[in-house]
């Protein structure tokens, strides 16, 4: 590039980065902003724009993700876990299961109150949440946008499963009735069956990503985007952040010792790389522990302890069976070739219809235990329900979704209908670490320690959550039994034994009665199954920098100046929904708070 000086230069073009890059572009057309992202550009390609295509694009071989291998703990018997990140424009909003799900308001609250961030309560993330969003499932609803940039719709057909599966949860939990919208910011909403929001635009039936809505929808004249190209560690003059240095990361060239360019910021530097980029280019400029920085000879430019520490995800089990051939499913689309899915295509761009314009995920619930159901896991669960949970009453442990296809891996599954049923642990009490192993090559494995299920509480939560799982699947009507591989191995003569049922039994018959044995055997599993929801956040998490903390609550890495960072990474503590909405609140917040400082007008807190 002949001038290479900008004003601001985000690292990183995820999705909060292309909702705060894009605010300020539109506020300040003046303002010369450089976006410079490690994957591809997602315009208009169908593999991003299609919601359907979610789960077949974890099948194929892209450049759209990068993928993290860590070594876990005993929780998961030490087993290699993979954890994939977005690596594209706008990030995981252009690659997830496009699932509309937003925090319990004391999530949020926690940021401020046991963090100490002014700022960031649900009082002031609420209203930038609502700011963003075009909500098309119900009109005048308080806790919802009309007029914002991301669509969010209900799907309007192809979701029988899901309504069964409310229609069983209302009939035969007496504790539990139905609730129109399960994403109200009101505590209400717990322990109530609903349809799910989804990340798409019930018009178009496409995905609503903040690359599409905040990026390619304007003319940003003063907007550079730079994509293929790696950070690798921030420019410094003393402590003052003053460029990037970065690299072609286009595929095949990143390999050898590829050249390193300079890209200079004269306002602003801001980190955007998600939980396993930011902190590896923090530590790689000389910004963290000086034991992890001495190990891979970094000089240490400020000691920051925390960086790397904090690592949050949510632990997710799908479990399987086998659907009848009524059930409205999308293994068609999830696991079929290019010949087989092309009607469902051609009938997507004909009217933005079809299975290609779904997710698959239309139904689920909020779970907090019942009183009852605290019994059943006392003694264990004692602590971390009175500690976390028993005085915030809005914060559920559990999620369960349904999912209308068999999502597994397993290349032995034969083709045919599946449904499945997702729990994932909402505040798992489990916390990890990322650190680079390598200061100066940027595609050394990272030394990633995820930590699933080293906390005994969160074992005890998702050996519930199974059991109530799986006495909704075996009521419903489309059910025809167990799919035996994705489920916990039994003993032949346990009650709970897999494999015994073909088809539905009565809403009012017995529940399975788990022996101390079959409790066993479903921990074993989930030592052995428990993974990821790609949920990956809190790596340079904003706290007191005395209590681990990496940025302030103006996004300021401590210790340094015109460096912030601006994406999941900094959230000080977990929340119990999947992480795009945070993502939208960070990139929202983000512009607001930079705004301020740079005297840009235009750009408000408010809807």
């Amino acid at each position: 590039m002949a001038d290479n000086t900008y004003d601001i230069i985000f690292a990183g073009g995820g999705a909060a980065a292309c909702i705060t890059a894009g605010r300020l572009a539109e506020a300040d057309p003046s303002l010369k902003i450089l976006i410079v992202e490690a994957g591809p550009h997602t315009q208009e390609l169908q593999h991003h724009i299609q919601p359907g295509r979610h789960f077949s694009n974890l099948l194929v071989p892209r450049e759209v993700f990068s993928f993290h291998f860590g070594k876990g703990g005993k929780g998961t018997g030490e087993r290699m876990h993979l954890v994939p990140a977005g690596r594209a424009l706008g990030g995981g909003s252009a690659i997830n299961f496009a699932m509309y799900m937003r925090p319990a308001p004391s999530d949020y609250d926690d940021w401020e109150t046991e963090h100490g961030n002014e700022g960031w309560s649900s009082r002031e993330l609420i209203p930038l949440l609502k700011k963003a969003e075009t909500y098309q499932s119900g009109d005048n609803l308080p806790a919802h946008g009309y007029d914002g940039p991301i669509k969010i719709s209900i799907a309007p057909g192809g979701y029988n499963v899901a309504e069964e599966m409310i229609n069983v949860g209302i009939a035969t939990e007496k504790d539990h009735g139905a609730t129109t919208d399960l994403n109200d910011f009101t505590e209400s909403a717990l322990n109530k069956w609903s349809r799910i929001q989804r990340y798409i635009d019930s018009e178009t039936g496409r995905r609503s990503d903040t690359a599409h809505s905040y990026i390619y929808n304007a003319d940003h004249k003063n907007l550079t985007i730079l994509v293929r190209h790696k950070v690798t560690r921030v420019v410094f003059e003393g402590t003052k952040a003053v460029g990037v240095e970065y690299i072609d990361d286009t595929v095949g060239r990143a390999k050898g010792n590829p050249e390193k360019l300079i890209a200079k910021a004269s306002r602003l530097v801001v980190l955007a790389s998600g939980a396993f980029g930011t902190p590896a280019i923090l530590e790689r400029s000389g910004i963290g522990a000086k034991s992890v920085l001495e190990k891979v000879g970094v000089k240490q430019l400020v000691d920051l302890p925390g960086v790397g520490e904090n690592y949050l995800d949510h632990n997710i089990l799908f479990t399987p069976y086998l659907a009848s051939e009524d059930a409205e499913t999308m293994d068609i689309v999830f696991r079929g070739n290019a010949e087989e899915t092309e009607e469902y295509n051609q009938q997507w761009l004909k009217t933005g219809k079809g299975l290609l314009s779904n997710n698959g995920v239309d139904g689920g619930i909020k779970l907090r235990p019942t009183a009852e159901e605290l019994k059943t896991l006392s003694p264990g669960y004692d602590h971390r329900w009175k500690s976390y949970y028993a005085n915030k009453p809005d914060k559920p442990v559990i999620l369960v979704a349904t999912m209308a296809a068999y999502v597994g891996l397993n290349p032995e599954v034969p083709r045919g209908k599946y449904f499945s049923i997702a729990y994932i642990l909402a505040h798992p009490g489990s916390v990890g670490s990322t650190h680079i192993t390598s200061g100066t090559d940027s595609y050394a494995s990272l030394d990633f320690k995820p930590g699933f299920l080293d906390d005994p509480s969160d074992v005890l939560a998702l050996r519930w959550a199974y059991k109530r799982v799986r006495e909704l699947a075996r009521r419903m009507k489309y059910y025809r039994g167990d799919l035996v591989v994705g489920h916990p191995q039994f003993s032949k003569n346990s009650a709970a034994a897999i494999g015994n049922e073909t088809g539905p039994v009565p809403l009012d018959a017995p529940r399975i009665v788990y022996t101390a044995e079959d409790d066993a055997a479903i921990d074993e599993y989930h030592k052995q199954n428990a993974e990821t929801t790609w949920h990956s956040i809190g790596t340079t998490a904003m706290k007191p920098r005395e209590k681990g903390g990496v940025v302030d609550s103006k996004l300021n890495v401590y210790g340094t100046t015109n460096l912030k960072v601006a994406d999941c990474s900094i959230t000080p503590s977990n929340v119990a929904a999947n992480t795009y909405s945070t993502a939208i609140a960070i990139g929202e917040k983000a512009a607001v708070i930079i705004a301020a400082e740079l005297g840009i007008k235009g750009v408000t807190a408010r809807p």
